[in-house]
């Protein structure tokens, strides 16, 4: 789990030290709760835009620790939840003792350190990501370029996905930006500049109070912001976590279920979220 705050993927690839294969694929199902160093930037920008106080200062940046805090115990909570159902449904078995023995102390030998940590895990993650990444970003260049009656097909499809959206509390833009961001966390923030922007490429706004200004310019309200917070937190694996957990599962069955768990989560709370809002009127 400690290990999903900085990359999911290597989260997983962590949990080959369980030795119980169900408590080890528990784990695996479950790593996406995390929130990983791809979305806190995101989780951040989000709360200091919407709920702390785009402004700064000492009062701002306190009130920004606590929300992100008390957003990433939502997700250690939600985490402790679904892996005592799955170990009290389809993954029922009596749980096993964790004992993680000391080896002998011998000195490190740095060659075969860096050898191991450059192949045998950087390579690997980097791989993985670029067999995906290459490919998405083609598609993601094609749909915001070729056009349909002067209209863009990332346009087209958001429009598409826009009822659906906003029964959770977001758009179609929004919900296009998560799913082209599969292949990397760190485009969704991105894609939506672009989608809003009508761009042909990527951009990027360094000033926070002007990318609030964009947001609510497009409709965004404290309770969209809420309902992306809920959904990035939890929402399907970026590919080179869906392509790991495949790899150290051996199932494309478990695979499609460790993206659709976090992903029915997400929408759940997110749908609550919003309908309890509308039903106050201060959505």
């Amino acid at each position: 789990m400690c290990m999903g705050f900085g990359c999911n993927a290597a989260g997983v690839v962590g949990c080959r030290i369980i030795d119980s294969p169900r408590e080890r694929l528990i784990a695996m199902l479950t790593n996406s709760f995390v929130p990983c160093n791809g979305r806190l930037p995101m989780l951040i920008s989000l709360i200091g835009m919407f709920f702390a106080g785009a402004a700064g200062g000492l009062s701002a940046s306190i009130r920004s620790a606590v929300l992100l805090v008390g957003v990433i115990g939502l997700g250690l909570l939600m985490t402790f939840a679904v892996s005592k159902f799955l170990s009290s449904t389809v993954l029922k078995g009596v749980p096993s003792s964790f004992t993680l023995e000391l080896p002998p102390y011998r000195k490190p030998q740095i060659g075969q350190v860096l050898i191991r940590s450059v192949f045998d895990r950087t390579l690997f993650v980097l791989g993985r990501a670029a067999s995906v990444a290459a490919p998405a970003g083609l598609v993601i260049w094609l749909m915001a370029n070729v056009q349909i009656q002067g209209i863009s097909l990332l346009a087209h499809c958001a429009g598409f996905l826009d009822p659906f959206a906003q029964l959770f509390g977001m758009d179609g833009v929004i919900l296009l930006a998560f799913i082209l961001g599969l292949p990397a966390n760190e485009i969704v923030i991105p894609l939506i500049i672009m989608a809003y922007l009508s761009k042909g490429s990527l951009v990027e706004m360094a000033d926070l109070t002007a990318l609030r200004a964009l947001l609510t310019d497009n409709g965004w309200t404290w309770v969209t912001a809420l309902c992306v917070l809920i959904f990035s937190l939890m929402h399907w694996p970026c590919s080179t976590t869906c392509l790991t957990i495949k790899r150290e599962s051996q199932s494309w069955k478990w695979t499609g279920a460790a993206v659709l768990i976090p992903t029915v989560c997400g929408l759940g709370l997110c749908f609550v979220v919003n309908g309890i809002c509308t039903l106050l009127g201060v959505a």
